[in-house]
């Protein structure tokens, strides 16, 4: 039914207007009017007028005035009393009857402002249609709800008696939540469908607000007596544990301060999300009994947590120039090594100058792996590079680690548990920012409980370290601003994953001459001062340190040195106190061999040269890498009788696939090109080849003795010796071609230390001559070979003197 079509469009009625500013009075209301308010006295008293005339009810046209605007649609209402208010103000009591459509102003009695205006009829269908009656029954539920929540009993068996549609509607004027635009709304709305539909919407919206309002105040009434209940239990549990400790005889004061967790952990300076995980584990705490273990799990746990330097950090002494002196006096050769770490400290300081220092929530920063044999300064270097940044520093060592727990923790269902050694490095440091040493990292192994280097990725990764959760804490600790360093003694050993996260700085071992300064000027001050000498009493020469370094140890690094010196000092201390020596004390060369015996490292051209292991044709020397650095390797070959022996080739020594494939191709070559060389290829058909490694207890492998055997097995054939100072490496293919190989530096250091003149290297590594020390290649003959003829031509002795030399039986 539309509202229109019951209109009528003659202006049949003349009524005095009673403005109602920012109230709405729909049909069906009685409502209360103030006749203090002159406009509407004068309305009241028009209308009393001209029902004197009318002998009827006086009659107002109630109009909503908003902000100085009259509505178009008005509520007649009929004035039932006059009277006094409940104030005392007097007052008079109107009720709505239909709405009327406002017309044009005309004229009347009294002061009142008259209009035309003409009723608007609505009618509703009957019966009514089925949507209808489910909005009429909706409608009524809503209301019904509505004012049982408020109480209102009474009206809610009248509202459920209205049956009109439009009556019904208009009922919902006495909302006290409608608004004045809402309520302006349902008045202009004549369609009486229409005006319940919009009536049900407002009453559904009012009562979703109203649940929502509910359920906050519910919530934060709960959260207050939650914690009223809270604080009354624990000051009654503080009560019964006074008296508990009371009967005890402990006396109300036995109780430590550091008991009280919770106080602890509100004042310690924890950030946020540690803070909140504590304070859990603290209710659990009060909760759990004195006599259940998970009461020490929590204590332990917190006081692990506690003891974290959360928000400590050192102050980083960036001084790029006093770090390079420091590096300097503390460790003596290793220049490129001290100047990559320079290069490091420089980048770091000015990323922090200009705000590059926490990029993304995180630092950024390389971790450097300090790779190189045994005793070169690997974890000294980490201790100078805390010293030069100013940073704590912590030695976490990892070899034979096996267990991936010992690097993320193991979790708190363990008895036991621990946190991971990272965490336990950071807290024994002090500060959430120091030098962390992984010494020996390569030692790391695998099995049934985990794989540690796994473990180590998301250490060792800048992307991911910033967030690293040990098991044991489980909360995220920031390790993106601790500075990493990493030792070991074999790169290969390293899993490839762990070392792309690294960057490898190679320390490839010390030069005679640095030994000499690194005895004198560090481990003979240590060892005067082990040994209860002083400079004064005991003097050692540089002669004697260089014999010592060269002849009583051979090695890449300077432990074995250190373990020398201090033999010799401590035989000295002895002689003095048995009465045999007198001090102050020179030590000569002359005079080692009493102190600490015979040289067990006598280079090959200072014996005599019929007890050279080159003295016999079929013996070559080569150079090769080891765990313990560089090192010379000999290679033997001999030819079986023929009558006694089989053809083909037999290789002894520990070798590996790669260095029998060589050996292989060695014997081929010379096979095809002998004839080229002036060598009796026959003997090699008929005859057995031996090829031996000496040191057969150690296993060897690798592409790089190819030339060597080469050389060997020439010498063998043509009778030629290989010159005793000549010492060879280089992978050589079945063309005759020398092909690159690595550990070049190593190489020549193992060569210059054994007392070789010239080296023999493939024309493809000459470039890495620029990383080996200025003093070691002008002690050297280095020469850059591309072919096994170049070889044969520089390694062996000329014909001449194979007569000269005696053959060994």
């Amino acid at each position: 039914m539309a509202a229109e079509s019951g209109e009528s469009v003659e202006f049949t009625l003349v009524l005095p207007v009673l403005p109602l500013d920012g109230e709405v009075v729909l049909p069906g209301m009685v409502v209360p009017l103030d006749l203090s308010d002159a406009e509407i006295r004068a309305a009241v008293e028009a209308a009393q007028s001209a029902a004197r005339a009318e002998s009827g009810k006086p009659k107002v046209l109630l109009v909503p005035r908003i902000d100085g605007t009259y509505a178009k649609t008005g509520v007649l209402g009929t004035v039932e009393q006059v009277g006094r208010l409940a104030d005392g103000d007097p007052g008079a009591l109107v009720k709505g009857r239909h709405r009327v459509r406002i017309g044009a102003g005309t004229t009347g009695p009294g002061a009142a402002l008259w209009v035309e205006g003409a009723r608007v009829e609505e009618t509703v269908p009957d019966p009514l249609p089925g949507q209808v009656t489910d909005l009429v029954k909706e409608y009524k539920a809503l209301a019904t709800t509505w004012l049982r929540k408020r109480g209102a009993w009474q009206v809610v068996d009248r509202v459920q008696a209205i049956d009109d549609v439009s009556a019904l509607a208009d009922n919902s004027g006495y909302s006290p939540f409608l608004t004045t635009d809402q309520k302006t709304e349902l008045l202009e709305t004549t369609d009486p469908v229409a005006r319940l539909k919009l009536a049900t919407q407002h009453l559904r919206d009012h009562l979703a607000e109203q649940d929502v309002a509910e359920t906050i105040a519910k919530d934060v009434q709960e959260g207050v007596d939650k914690q009223q209940r809270e604080f009354l239990l624990r000051r009654q549990l503080e009560a019964v544990r006074k008296e508990l400790r009371e009967l005890n005889g402990d006396g109300p004061d036995a109780a430590d301060e550091s008991d009280d967790y919770r106080a602890r952990v509100e004042a310690a300076d924890l950030p946020d999300h540690v803070r909140q995980a504590a304070l859990k584990e603290v209710e659990k705490l009060e909760r759990s009994s004195d006599q259940s273990p998970e009461g020490s799990w929590i204590r332990t746990w917190l006081d692990t947590v506690l003891e974290m330097p959360w928000n400590e950090r050192t102050e980083d002494a960036y001084d790029i120039q006093g770090a390079k002196e420091i590096l300097d006096a503390e460790h003596a050769g290793l220049d490129d090594v001290k100047a990559r770490i320079t290069e490091y400290l420089a980048v770091r300081k000015r990323r922090g100058e200009r705000g590059l220092g926490v990029i993304g929530g995180r630092r950024g920063g390389a971790v450097l792996a300090l790779v190189g044999p045994p005793g070169v300064g690997k974890t000294s270097l980490g201790e100078s590079v805390a010293h030069a940044m100013g940073r704590k520093f912590v030695r976490v060592a990892l070899g034979g680690v096996r267990d991936e727990a010992e690097i993320r923790g193991h979790r708190r269902t363990y008895v036991g548990a621990l946190p991971g050694r990272i965490v336990r490095a950071v807290k024994e440091a002090g500060s959430m920012n120091p030098v962390v040493l992984l010494d020996e990292i390569d030692k790391v192994g695998s099995d049934f409980r985990g794989d540690p280097a796994a473990a180590l990725l998301e250490v060792l990764d800048p992307a991911q370290n910033h967030t690293f959760r040990d098991h044991y804490l489980e909360v995220e600790l920031d390790l993106s601003d601790v500075v990493f360093l990493a030792t070991a003694n074999v790169l290969e050993a390293i899993p490839e994953a762990l070392a792309d996260r690294m960057e490898i700085v190679r320390l490839d071992g010390y030069t005679e001459d640095e030994k000499v300064v690194i005895a004198r000027d560090h481990l003979l001050p240590r060892q005067l001062e082990r040994a209860g000498l002083t400079g004064d009493e005991v003097t050692l020469e540089e002669g004697a340190l260089r014999k010592l370094a060269g002849e009583y140890t051979r090695e890449a690094g300077v432990r074995t040195l250190e373990r020398t010196v201090a033999r010799l000092l401590r035989k000295i201390a002895a002689q003095h106190e048995l009465g045999e020596r007198e001090l102050p004390f020179t030590v000569r060369e002359e005079d080692l061999r009493a102190l600490v015996g015979r040289p067990h490292h006598v280079p090959e051209s200072a014996q005599d040269p019929a007890e050279r292991r080159t003295a016999v044709p079929g013996v070559a020397t080569g150079l090769a890498v080891t765990g313990a650095g560089g090192d010379v390797l000999y290679v033997e070959a001999s030819l079986a009788d023929p009558e006694t022996g089989a053809a083909g080739l037999t290789l002894t020594g520990q070798l590996g696939d790669v260095m029998k494939e060589s050996a292989q191709i060695a014997l081929s070559f010379l096979r095809s090109r002998g004839a080229e060389l002036e060598l009796p290829v026959a003997d090699l058909k008929d005859r057995g080849v031996h090829i031996h490694f000496p040191a057969g207890a150690v296993p060897k492998d690798g592409p790089s003795a190819g030339v060597t055997m080469t050389t060997a097995l020439a010498s063998l054939l043509s009778g030629r010796l290989v010159r005793t100072d000549v010492a060879m490496t280089g992978e050589v293919s079945l063309t005759g071609r020398v092909l690159p190989i690595g550990g070049v530096k190593q190489k020549l250091l193992a060569a210059h230390r054994a007392g070789v003149t010239t080296v023999i290297i493939p024309k493809r590594n000459e470039a890495d001559l620029d990383d080996v020390p200025a003093e070691v290649l002008e002690k050297l003959d280095v020469h850059a070979v591309t072919d096994v003829r170049q070889v044969l031509e520089l390694a062996l002795a000329p014909a001449a003197t194979v007569a000269e030399v005696p053959v060994a039986a």
